[in-house]
C-alpha cells in the first residue's frame, strides 16, 4: 500500500497506461451537492412520515420504520409506499441528482473539477476501468463533454451483456446502481452481500488492475470491500 505518494502514481500511471483501476465513492459527488444513498433513505422515510399523517419525534427516521412497519428501511420499497407508479416514483428520485435551474447556475450537482480531471485522464488513455458506487450521472457527463461514450455496467444484465473491457475505451462499472434503476443498493443489509456474477466480475479487476480509490471510506460497502480483500494476487499497487 502506497499512502500519501502522489509522485509514485504519476510514474506508475504514465508507464502503465490503462493499467490502474479508479475506485470512487460518495466523496466524489458529495462536494457537488449529491446526497449519499443513506442520505436518501433516511430523507424518503421523514417524506413517509408526513405522508402517513405522523412525527417521527426524536428518535431516529431508520428506527421510527423499523417500528411502524417490522422491517428495515428499503430503497425499493420505500419508493412503492411513497408511490405506485414508476414513472412517479422516478420523479421522486430525480431532484437528488437532477440539477434545477438555479441549481445549475450555482455550480450545484454538476460535474465537479475531480470529475472533470478523470474525464481528462481517461480520454489520454491512462485509466479506462471505472468502479464507482455512485448513483448520479456526474462522470457520464464529465466524459460526454470530453467526447467520451463509456461503456457502462449499472445492472447483472449490464455485466452479462456489455463488451469485454479488454475492448472497451472506458467501461464505468456502478457497481451499486444507476439512480434510474429502482434495484440500486444503498441500504445495509443490501450492501452487505453481492451476486456471484458481480463477485466473479470484481474478482477479475482487482487482480488485473492496479487500484486507485478515492472518496470511498469502506465502512458501508462491505460486499465490495470483502472483493478487494480477497483478491488472490496483488500485481500492482493500490493507492
Amino acid at each position: 500500500m502506497n499512502n500519501d505518494s502522489s509522485l509514485d502514481l504519476a510514474l506508475n500511471l504514465r508507464s502503465l497506461k490503462g493499467g490502474y483501476a479508479l475506485l470512487l465513492g460518495s466523496g466524489i459527488s458529495r462536494s457537488a451537492g449529491i446526497p449519499t444513498g443513506w442520505d436518501i433513505v433516511i430523507d424518503l422515510i421523514k417524506q413517509l412520515a408526513v405522508l402517513l399523517g405522523e412525527k417521527i419525534g426524536s428518535v431516529k427516521p431508520e428506527e421510527w420504520y423499523r417500528s411502524k412497519f417490522g422491517e428495515e428501511a428499503d430503497y425499493s420499497r420505500l419508493l412503492e409506499k411513497l408511490s405506485g407508479k414508476q414513472t412517479e416514483r422516478m420523479n421522486i428520485v430525480r431532484k437528488y441528482f437532477e440539477p434545477t435551474e438555479e441549481e445549475s447556475g450555482q455550480g450545484i450537482k454538476v460535474p465537479t473539477e475531480a470529475h472533470r480531471a478523470i474525464a481528462k485522464l481517461v480520454k489520454k488513455e491512462y485509466i479506462r476501468m471505472i468502479i464507482t458506487t455512485n448513483f448520479d450521472r456526474l462522470l457520464e457527463k464529465a466524459l460526454e463533454d470530453e467526447g467520451i461514450t463509456p461503456d457502462v455496467i449499472a445492472s447483472e444484465d449490464g455485466i452479462n451483456g456489455t463488451l469485454p473491457y479488454v475492448h472497451s475505451k472506458c467501461v464505468l462499472a456502478k457497481i451499486n446502481g444507476d439512480y434510474r434503476d429502482p434495484r440500486i443498493k444503498n441500504t445495509i443489509s443490501e450492501l452487505k452481500t453481492y451476486s456471484k456474477n458481480k463477485n466473479s466480475f470484481l474478482n477479475r479487476i482487482f487482480d488485473e488492475f492496479g487500484l486507485i480509490v478515492c472518496g470511498w471510506s469502506a465502512t458501508w460497502d462491505i460486499a465490495l470491500r470483502n472483493a478487494i480483500l480477497r483478491c488472490p494476487n496483488r500485481r500492482f499497487s493500490t493507492f
